[in-house]
């Protein structure tokens, strides 16, 4: 049933199209073809009345006007219909199809240049879109794997605690994973609403001029027992430098860049955080040693949900790297990615007022 209305409507918008123009084209046609008419018939209108009537001979041109309409008006339908309008007609129903859910149609280009374009134009968009909702099914497999992992498991350790059989080593242990569990479920959490409110944040408010070297050490330690946990080395190159931005922002981008190195980097290795100040500028570099970004993710680490090859193997749900973007972007900054030969270091270029 739905298949017969879709149908319907996809028939419908074309022939209203179809109609339009060729009622459009009729009418400038009778149009002219009525001026050459009277001009034709002022010329001839002497001999008409040697020969004969007036009456009758305008009669035969009247039937000569409406012949000559009917087959130059079929022929406009056929032409406009079967050839001009078909390509447009292929791109209407393209978006009809889009607009039901339907993001695998395609287009094939027509032979005129402008449809190569047009078509070129709506099967990006289509992929676009086929990309976005592809990741958001990922996102909802990953959310709900990420969200239903620590409530299963605070939920089994509260159980058997609830027994009262427990030694008191086990408790511990126990609480400590429910703890981190917790953890987890907040960060998960946290994470959403902070991509939800930059998301919908066009005008950066709350600026407030402040010692960015001081917030990137706090941010260090704020990340120690994760990075102590793998015996990293912490190398700072930082000179004292104020900005002038929103702090709570800028402490979100820091936080996500070191925890980023820290996790996929490799045990025993340094964990770099530069800062580089200009004139109009500053520059944070953090880079970490380990598994390096996939050509074919480079272009994508920033899109929202998205989880590249080696983001697949570890923890997280593809957001942090998006709320860092779009952070960055309200502050009108710049972001870059380096990854080869075993580093990744990750770059934010801020304007200091």
């Amino acid at each position: 049933m739905k298949k017969n209305k879709k149908d319907k409507k996809s028939f419908s918008a074309r022939a209203r199209l179809t109609l339009g123009f060729v009622l459009s084209a009729a009418l400038i046609l009778l149009s002219a073809v009525g001026t050459i008419f009277l001009v034709e018939f002022a010329i001839v209108l002497p001999d008409i009345a040697e020969r004969e009537t007036l009456e009758s001979s305008f009669l035969f041109w009247i039937i000569m006007f409406l012949v000559a309409s009917i087959v130059v008006g079929l022929a406009l339908y056929l032409i406009l219909g079967q050839v001009v309008l078909k390509p447009v007609n292929k791109v209407l129903d393209g978006m009809e199809r889009l607009a039901d859910g339907d993001y695998k149609v395609r287009i094939k280009p027509g032979k005129m240049d402008g449809m190569k374009d047009l078509s070129k134009r709506f099967n990006s968009l289509a992929t676009e879109l086929e990309n976005t909702e592809m990741l958001r099914a990922d996102f909802v497999n990953n959310f709900s794997h990420e969200l239903k992992t620590p409530i299963v498991s605070i939920n089994g350790l509260v159980a058997i605690m609830k027994k009262g059989k427990v030694p008191p080593e086990k408790q511990k242990e126990y609480l400590l994973v429910i703890e981190e569990e917790t953890n987890r479920l907040t960060t998960l959490t946290t994470n959403i609403l902070n991509l939800s409110k930059v998301e919908n944040q066009e005008i950066l408010t709350n600026k407030t001029k402040f010692n960015i070297s001081e917030q990137l050490r706090s941010c260090l330690l704020l990340t120690e027992r994760k990075w102590a946990k793998k015996k990293l080395k912490p190398v700072i190159d930082i000179e004292e430098c104020e900005v002038l931005a929103n702090e709570d922002m800028l402490k979100q981008v820091w936080y996500n860049l070191i925890d980023n190195a820290i996790k996929f980097s490799e045990e025993k290795k340094e964990l770099k955080i530069e800062l580089v100040e200009s004139e109009k500028s500053v520059s944070i570099t953090v880079e970490n040693t380990g598994e390096t970004i996939a050509p074919e993710d480079m272009g994508k680490i920033f899109n929202k949900f998205y989880r590249g090859v080696r983001s697949s193997k570890s923890d997280g749900s593809g957001i942090g790297l998006s709320i860092v973007k779009h952070i960055v972007d309200l502050h009108e900054g710049e972001i870059k990615v380096d990854s080869a030969d075993g580093k990744t270091a990750f770059t934010v270029t801020l304007p200091k007022k």
